[in-house]
This record gives C-alpha cells, sequence and structure tokens, in this order.
C-alpha cells in the first residue's frame, strides 16, 4: 500500500493545497485533497480488471474553486437543508444565509467544502490514509460554538474507503457532517441504467423547496421503494409528487435499524462494467441524490462533460432541517460529548 502527497495549487488567499494519492495492493487508487477534505478521484477495477474513474471531479483546484457543485467534499457544518435559514436552540433563534432559494443549503456560503483543511499522511495496520483537522470558529456562517472537526479517511485492501468522523465544541451547537461525492460506475454517460438498492422502508417526503413536511413516509407502492434492487432510470420520471418536486430522486431514506454498529444502508450495481458500491453508515440518513440539477455547465475529468443524472450521491446523515423537527434524531453537540460517526464506501465487480 501506499501514500503519496504533492503540490495541488494555492487558493485565492495563497493557502496552499496538497493533493494525497492513496493505492492499495489491488491497485484502486484514491485522491484526497485537503481543500473541502474533497475525494478529487477514484480509480476502481471492472469485472475484467479494468480501472476507470468512478467519480465525478476536476484535474485542477481552480475549478473546484470556481464552479464545484459540492463534487466529492465534505459538507458541514450542516449538511441537507435548514428551512428558511433559521433554527432555535436554548431559546435563542440563529439566522442562516439562504443560499437554496429560502433555505439554508451544505453549511452556506464558506461551508466546510470551502476550507483548507490540516492535513497529514497516515498509516495504519493494513491501511493507508490522510488525517484532516479543521477549526470551526464560534459564529462562522452565523453557527454558534467553536467546533473542533477530525476526519480520518482510510483506504484498505478490501477495496472500502472509510470516513471516520469526530467533533467536539465549546458551546451547544448543531452539527451534520456527509461526504458528497458524485458516483458513476460505468465512467461515462448517464447513471439511470444503475441498480440501487436501499436498506431503508421509510423516507422523509419533502415539500416543493425540498424541506421535510415531518411524516416518516413508508416507500412501499411508491417510485421511491428501493428495498429490492431496481433500475434508477425506471421510475424516474413518474408524474409523482416528490419526484417532480426534485426533478428526480433528492430525498433523504430512514435507514433500517440494525444490532450492528454499521449498517449496509446502500447498494449500487452497474451492469455493464459489472462494478459495484456498498454503502455502510452509523448515521440514521442516506440522501440520495440522481444528479439533477447538473447541467453541462461543468467538465471535469480529461475533459468529461458532466450533463443531468451523471452522477448519483450518497449522503450519509442526519436528517435535513432536523434542528426545527424535534420528533427527529437530535442534530445537537453539546460540551463534553464526542461527535463520532463513519461511513465506508466499497468497491466490488462481479
Amino acid at each position: 500500500m501506499n501514500i503519496e502527497r504533492r503540490h495541488f495549487g494555492h487558493t485565492l488567499d495563497d493557502e496552499q493545497v496538497d493533493l494525497f494519492t492513496l493505492t492499495n495492493n489491488n491497485g484502486l487508487e484514491v485522491q484526497i485533497t485537503n481543500y473541502g477534505g474533497t475525494v478529487v478521484s477514484i480509480l476502481a477495477p471492472d469485472r475484467h480488471g479494468r480501472f476507470g474513474q468512478v467519480t465525478l471531479g476536476f484535474d485542477n483546484l481552480q475549478d473546484y474553486i470556481k464552479k464545484s457543485p459540492y463534487f466529492g467534499c465534505l459538507v458541514g457544518r450542516y449538511a441537507n437543508r435548514i428551512a428558511r435559514g433559521k433554527f432555535t436552540l436554548n431559546g435563542l433563534e440563529y439566522t442562516l444565509v439562504q443560499n437554496d432559494g429560502e433555505n439554508h443549503l451544505h453549511g452556506g456560503l464558506k461551508g466546510f467544502d470551502k476550507v483548507v483543511w490540516l492535513a497529514g499522511e497516515y498509516a495504519g495496520d493494513g491501511e493507508v490514509g490522510v488525517s484532516l483537522h479543521y477549526r470551526s470558529q464560534a459564529g462562522e456562517e452565523n453557527y454558534p460554538g467553536a467546533l473542533n472537526v477530525r476526519v480520518l479517511y482510510t483506504l484498505n485492501n478490501n477495496n472500502a474507503l472509510k470516513i471516520k468522523y469526530q467533533a467536539t465544541t465549546d458551546q451547544d451547537t448543531v452539527l451534520n457532517l456527509t461526504n458528497h461525492t458524485y458516483f458513476n460506475l460505468a465512467g461515462s454517460g448517464d447513471i439511470l441504467g444503475h441498480e440501487l438498492t436501499l436498506n431503508a422502508g421509510r423516507f422523509t417526503p419533502v415539500n416543493d423547496t425540498l424541506i421535510p413536511t415531518g411524516e416518516l413516509r413508508v416507500v412501499t407502492g411508491s417510485p421511491l421503494d428501493f428495498t429490492t434492487a431496481a433500475v434508477i432510470g425506471d421510475r424516474i420520471d413518474q408524474d409523482d409528487e416528490q419526484l417532480n418536486f426534485a426533478g428526480g430522486y433528492d430525498h433523504n431514506w430512514i435507514v433500517n435499524e440494525s444490532d450492528d454498529a454499521l449498517v449496509l444502508a446502500a447498494t449500487v450495481y452497474e451492469p455493464a462494467s459489472g462494478r459495484t458500491l456498498e454503502t455502510y453508515t452509523t448515521q440514521p440518513g442516506i440522501q440520495f441524490y440522481s444528479g439533477n440539477f447538473l447541467d453541462g455547465s461543468a467538465a471535469g475529468h480529461g475533459g468529461v462533460v458532466y450533463h443531468r443524472r451523471s452522477g448519483f450521491c450518497l449522503e450519509t446523515q442526519h436528517f435535513p432541517d432536523s434542528p426545527n423537527q424535534p420528533h427527529f434524531p437530535s442534530t445537537i453537540l453539546k460540551p463534553g460529548d464526542l461527535y463520532s460517526q463513519t461511513t465506508i464506501y466499497r468497491f466490488l465487480s462481479r
């Protein structure tokens, strides 16, 4: 196994940014930059052992700075949406930027995806990785409390990319972290032929601004039922209110409970290549997003143009708008408590 570090460029504030390349004994390669903690590239084998690019991203730092639609990044302080950019904590109302219509999205104008993390190489027992640290000052993007966040990416010989998140705060705050990698297991084209299975019998339906209504709805009989493998494109354009609101899939599914610390939340299979992606998580929710807002304006790896639905995301998370939905699992972090969660993306072929 190997890890290499090289210069990737400078931000507009002249901060140096590095790129880390992780390789396991099978030849699977993952590139991660400390700008936004971003997964830049993953080269994974197909059923014939041929390696191909399975993520959407850019070949240079400046494109991430200027036009990235959250490709591969760490998202915080609060992943997903908060209604009207407001929440109340301990009797105080906090007002956040409205950067998604009337709502707050993915931590605001300069969330964790747009900062340079302190980074170092990591070598453990049978794995290599990148250790990232960021201190978010109290009041950053109007969130309360100073936050210390550590994220450890590791790659092992089971072709598993593990992301371990930890955080502490000096004041009550809300926190919801995730990774926003876009995948395409075919390596090109759209993702409509991929087959998806979600270990989730319920989801949180949304209104027309993609904010949860508060209902926990059973998926049975709806186009959001992926309890058994279904082709993503088969029902994505049905005349269904939830699909119409989102222009496809962009919803939070409630992961079925398990006695295990890590739950297999999602499996995606791409028939032409034989590539399979398994997603394990300790989080209660997973946002499946079908790339509805990609519009062909971004050209990425090797000049590939990313059109609508050319990538999908599996964002392990707490539920959207949880600070305003008291019956959702709590996202409050208190001083003395440790925020800790793990997600694994594992690549197979058959």
